[in-house]
């Protein structure tokens, strides 16, 4: 919002600054007052932004600015400035009608109220996770600019699809493991009468499609959903009519499902020498929405005299989904939370 113009530009430093009229959800008219405000200096933050582009911008407006991150140079995350806009727009709305009803200081200037520290009332929120941050991105600006949902998994998908989509080889007969993000896909029907989907994966590495004929898709027709980040197992042969290759998929399965495929456990290494009955108490709560068919837990401890693992009984096997994946690393820190792999 500090340099963006209505349509694309390009600055002094020969980047291309996107047009603020490609946000979705963000008219003509909050732009039009954006840029006339930002004559009288660059925002300094939510609050102030609020209050000198007044009524032309409302909850759906400011949605979509941070969101799309336009709103990026002027907070510490997008998670505190959404949490921020209430107030933001109560604050300037209280702002314009004391001007309006004539309390004016000694000067004949509107009285401001002070916004230094303007984030203190609402506190620092955690950011977002990445692939919420991503969503947000696709749903207001059409693409994913800060990254790509697969960045996340990166490493992880490695130890299952240990190859690229760039360097898979057919081998005939044989069944390959490939992962990638499902960024286009079509369905139609068979002689049968059944679906077959017709699916193109993407690891930033190439692009490949994917065929899943009906049995296969009705299995698997939850997980196949364009956006998705997907793990398939599945015959790789060349596509004699267009080049390149092509994929019959046997097996398609969410992160999740293919940790439960691949994993052997979910292991915490606990950072402190003794173990309280809240301490398990917390534990407990994190894993309880996830138990069931799923991976081991095993929480690893170590002190000065001796070290050891405790693995938790059967009836706490967890679906090791990514949000109890946040959530744990969150609590215990980001190292002390491992999948380990068979």
């Amino acid at each position: 919002v500090n340099e963006s113009m209505y349509k694309f530009t390009v600055n002094k430093a020969g980047a291309i600054v996107y047009g603020l009229g490609a946000i979705k959800g963000v008219g003509e008219g909050p732009i039009e007052a954006i840029t006339n405000a930002r004559e009288d200096g660059p925002f300094k933050h939510i609050f102030d932004f609020c209050q000198r582009i007044g009524k032309k911008v409302n909850k759906r407006v400011m949605d979509a600015l941070i969101r799309s991150g336009a709103l990026d140079q002027i907070g510490p995350n997008r998670s505190t400035l959404y949490a921020s806009i209430d107030e933001a727009l109560k604050r300037a709305d209280r702002i314009a009608k004391d001007a309006d009803a004539g309390m004016m200081d000694l000067f004949g200037v509107a009285v401001e109220e002070s916004t230094e520290g303007a984030y203190d009332e609402i506190g620092i929120q955690h950011e977002w996770p990445s692939r919420q941050r991503l969503d947000g991105e696709k749903d207001t600006l059409g693409l994913y600019v800060t990254g790509h949902p697969i960045d996340d998994y990166e490493k992880e998908i490695r130890r299952f699809a240990r190859s690229r989509i760039v360097d898979l080889q057919p081998k005939r007969g044989d069944s390959q493991i490939m992962a990638g993000l499902i960024v286009e896909m079509r369905i139609t029907k068979s002689k049968k009468g059944g679906n077959i989907a017709f699916v193109t994966l993407d690891d930033r590495s190439a692009r490949i499609e994917v065929t899943v004929f009906p049995d296969s898709y009705e299995e698997f027709k939850d997980v196949i959903q364009k956006d998705q980040v997907v793990v398939i197992e599945g015959e790789i042969s060349n596509d004699e009519f267009r080049g390149g290759q092509k994929v019959i998929a046997r097996k398609v399965m969410d992160i999740p499902q293919a940790r439960i495929r691949y994993v052997q456990a979910l292991r915490i290494d606990w950072q402190s020498d003794t173990v309280s009955s809240r301490d398990i108490q917390t534990l407990s709560q994190f894993l309880q929405p996830y138990r069931g068919d799923g991976c081991d837990v095993v929480v690893s401890f170590a002190t000065d005299h001796a070290q050891g693992d405790v693995c938790l009984g059967q009836s706490w096997k967890i679906m090791p989904d990514d949000q109890l994946m946040y959530d744990l690393k969150k609590q215990y820190g980001q190292q002390n939370v491992q999948l380990v792999y068979n």
